[in-house]
């Protein structure tokens, strides 16, 4: 009499992301190129060439970098948008 196979059970881990969406274009083609080392990431987008070199802790991952990243992005466009409402309300 012989034994039943059991089922293998895999277990599936998740990964980070290495590819994340452009804060400019909103395409999902934005990388994130980590220096060892010397401290220093570059983000750069596939599609519209958006292109920034950040220093960063060395225990920094990728996703820490492309937050950095948005952050700045997101911060310069609202400080802009502050800038042209406080002008025209003030004329």
């Amino acid at each position: 009499m012989g034994r039943r196979k059991r089922r293998v059970l895999k277990i599936v881990k998740k990964k980070l992301p290495t590819i994340f969406t452009c804060p400019a274009c909103g395409e999902e083609s934005v990388k994130v190129i980590m220096k060892s080392g010397s401290g220093k990431a570059l983000i750069q987008c596939g599609s519209c060439k958006i292109k920034e070199e950040l220093t960063v802790p060395p225990s920094s991952g990728m996703v820490d970098v492309y937050c950095i990243f948005t952050d700045k992005y997101y911060g310069a466009a609202s400080s802009v948008e502050n800038q042209t409402t406080n002008s025209s309300s003030s004329a």
